[in-house]
């Protein structure tokens, strides 16, 4: 396996929905079919077909050789988005000197200060007019180069900085994009604002051609090795973009391989806001895509549907807390998975995690007959965690199954870190998992 294919994923996935975008072309790449909600599906055995949902989740299935109902279903969920900032409408905010600048909202629960003076670029999804009002065009749009950044205030102006910073997103996360003469900015106005401007001219089109807008900031360096033996990965959206992609990766490397059951690789979007949404994890999406594949099969589709279920088994993958040499007194004692020590089964007595101990027992002999080691996340007993998709799914299909992840460094921050080993050991489990 190689690192770098990872690292050219998550460049070219600087959104959610460029993430969807670059699964959706690996997918066709490997015969995939895409299918539309709206259609009538005939699916047979051994077909290989995806559906997308709001352009931002994506879920992927193989239909196995057997009824779901006699072989169940087996699943890898993960989450296409991650903390950033959003560009609201009539963006722009004129200041002194002809300084403009971007008024922002939080998306998730990022670490602010980790985005200040870092080259940022804008991405995301445009609509343009369609053939009526009710079916407008999208188009994508990624800018890929530097155009705003925030600047910290200097500690001259705040000596305790150092000491605790509370941020207000509102105030002190705007970033600018530039300063212009009046007649530049006068300019601008008329056409909609810069922001329409500079996107329109990367897509080709006119700034009023514009009908709406979602975008993000993200920060432009690029993903990389890092320590003395490059035993290390940075980059931003590790969370949850490498656990989506080590699903998709083992879905193609075993993607020959016969089964009687059937694969799906499903990754939602939304998890850092709750997963509330249509293509959310508290959606009935992924619900419904298994009815249909079930309802391909022959017998009475709702009690097929009802052994299916009871006959699958979901891996929740979504990366955990890394044991922090600075921070020992933040872990459990017993409990505190290290990077390099492989993948990590999560575990909440709040139910946090969906995992309970059938389900992490599967994943441990996953790893028995990967060759892998695993290790486990507990949080210190004073110390109150996150939820991820597992839990959430659980409440739309009684599933059997397992919240984990890879052991990542300042998740939510700008730049988080993981390890390279831990990476290839999951994409071999998750292999082991379907069928390898």
């Amino acid at each position: 396996m190689d690192i770098n294919r990872l690292l050219k994923w998550l460049d070219s996935s600087t959104c959610n929905f460029l993430a969807v975008e670059t699964i959706r072309k690996e997918l066709d790449n490997a015969g995939f079919v895409r299918l539309r909600p709206e259609d009538a599906w005939n699916l047979k055995k051994g077909d290989r077909r995806y559906i997308t949902k709001n352009d931002s989740a994506v879920f992927a299935f193989i239909v196995g050789e057997e009824s779901p109902a006699e072989a169940g279903f087996r699943i890898v969920s993960a989450h296409s988005d991650s903390p950033c900032f959003k560009i609201k409408p009539n963006a722009e905010i004129y200041g002194d000197g002809g300084v403009v600048s971007l008024n922002v909202e939080k998306y998730g629960g990022g670490i602010l200060y980790t985005w200040f003076d870092r080259p940022l670029s804008i991405s995301g999804r445009v609509m343009t007019a369609g053939e009526d009002a009710l079916h407008p065009v999208t188009r994508f749009v990624d800018l890929k180069r530097p155009v705003a950044f925030i600047p910290h205030l200097a500690i001259h102006f705040n000596r305790g900085v150092n000491e605790g910073n509370p941020l207000s997103v509102q105030k002190d996360m705007k970033p600018v994009v530039g300063f212009y003469d009046e007649e530049t900015i006068k300019d601008q106005k008329a056409k909609g604002g810069i922001i329409k401007m500079l996107v329109a001219d990367n897509l080709g089109i006119r700034p009023e051609d514009i009908l709406e807008y979602e975008l993000c900031l993200y920060p432009l360096e690029p993903a990389a090795t890092a320590g003395n033996d490059n035993e290390y990965f940075q980059s931003a959206r590790i969370d949850d973009l490498s656990m989506a992609y080590a699903g998709l990766e083992a879905l193609l490397n075993t993607a020959d391989t016969a089964t009687g059951y059937t694969r799906i690789v499903a990754v939602f979007d939304n998890e850092e806001t709750g997963s509330g949404t249509k293509q959310g994890a508290a959606s009935p999406v992924l619900a419904e895509m298994m009815q249909r594949i079930t309802a391909s099969f022959d017998g009475e589709p709702q009690e097929q549907y009802f052994r299916a279920v009871a006959n699958s088994f979901m891996i929740s993958a979504d990366d955990a807390h890394a044991w922090h040499p600075n921070y020992n007194e933040k872990y459990d004692p017993t409990n505190h998975p290290v990077i390099g020590g492989g993948p990590v089964i999560k575990i909440n007595a709040n139910c946090k995690y969906m995992t309970d101990a059938q389900g992490a027992a599967v994943f441990r002999q996953l790893c028995n007959e990967a060759g892998v080691k695993c290790q486990y996340f507990v949080n210190h007993s004073d110390v109150a965690g996150g939820s991820t998709l597992g839990n959430i799914l659980t409440s739309q299909i009684p599933l059997n199954g397992v919240d984990m992840g890879c052991a990542i460094w300042a998740m939510h921050s700008a730049r988080e870190t993981a390890g390279v080993a831990d990476h290839f050991d999951t994409v071999r489990v998750f292999s082991t998992f379907f069928g390898a």
